[in-house]
């Protein structure tokens, strides 16, 4: 056999491998597509189901994971896992996609913050369309209105047990529920929430919170890494570049305490060790632990 038909055999058998490659494929999950009518865009909810979902007639709490491209596939894991070797309730995972068409940095910049920054400018990672922001709210109402209805429908979804779970951006966006309609979720897990945004914006709306109610129906798990904080040789300040994440979110967690809602259950752990890249699991493994009950 000459060396250039070895060679062609090799290709060929290359080719073939790489032809029978298949995606994969999560057990127990499904992707629906969802049109905000009232934001003129297209989303996608990734829906992953209980190992006893088939076989029982039961309703599950759901969780609702925002930056499901990253934290759907983690929660989907976690969760499960909790149910099977440490006997929590099973749950109905519910995540919530960016915006088809845009990156998942515009999209989240736009639907999971509360405002506009105040003096100061972003650079848009999508040519020819400017940075956006601001858009929580409507998107807030957009996950009430349009995907709340579509589980309900479709799924055994215990909906007075939703579970709210964001992590820094998604925080905020988790943040500006708590602070407009608690009762939005019955439980919120919220990581590393970027409350450095727009000069401590969300500090203001604790604030006009606070002098308008009286209580705050919702349970809150707060969770952060303990690296998350400022060098001790910079002046720490409410900016992204000189914000203290961990004394923000004490101060923030104090604020909201310091009111004595009857009907507010809150909690905050600072994981030793852990940065923000690194918490989300923690916070995500604690915040259900602090809600879901114990079966077995």
């Amino acid at each position: 056999m000459t060396v250039i038909r070895k060679l062609l055999l090799a290709c060929c058998f290359a080719s073939s491998l790489a032809s029978a490659a298949t995606p994969y494929v999560l057990d127990d999950t499904e992707v629906r597509d969802v049109r905000a009518g009232a934001l003129n865009r297209d989303y996608q909810v990734f829906v992953a189901l209980p190992e006893s979902y088939r076989s029982s007639n039961r309703r599950y709490p759901v969780l609702f994971i925002v930056d499901a491209n990253y934290a759907f596939p983690v929660a989907r894991g976690i969760a499960q896992r909790l149910a099977k070797h440490a006997g929590m309730e099973e749950v109905i995972a519910v995540g919530l996609s960016y915006a088809k068409g845009d990156s998942p940095v515009y999209s989240r910049r736009r639907d999971y913050t509360p405002s506009v920054p105040r003096g100061q400018s972003y650079v848009s990672d999508m040519p020819g369309r400017g940075a956006a922001f601001g858009e929580a709210q409507a998107y807030g109402r957009f996950v009430v209105a349009d995907v709340f209805p579509l589980i309900a429908a479709h799924y055994r979804a215990d909906m007075s047990r939703k579970i709210f779970v964001g992590h820094s951006y998604g925080s905020l966006l988790g943040l500006q529920l708590l602070l407009s309609e608690p009762a939005t979720f019955d439980h919120y897990i919220l990581g590393s929430p970027s409350l450095w945004f727009d000069q401590g914006v969300m500090f203001e709306r604790e604030q006009v919170y606070a002098k308008g109610h009286k209580d705050m129906p919702a349970s809150v798990f707060f969770g952060i890494g303990g690296r998350e904080t400022l060098p001790a040789n910079r002046k720490r300040s409410r900016s992204e570049e000189n914000a203290d994440m961990v004394a923000d979110l004490c101060d923030f967690d104090a604020a909201l305490k310091s009111h004595r809602y009857p009907n507010l259950k809150i909690r905050l752990e600072v994981f030793a060790d852990e940065d923000h890249a690194s918490v989300f699991p923690l916070v995500l493994t604690h915040g259900l632990r602090a809600y879901l009950k114990k079966v077995k």
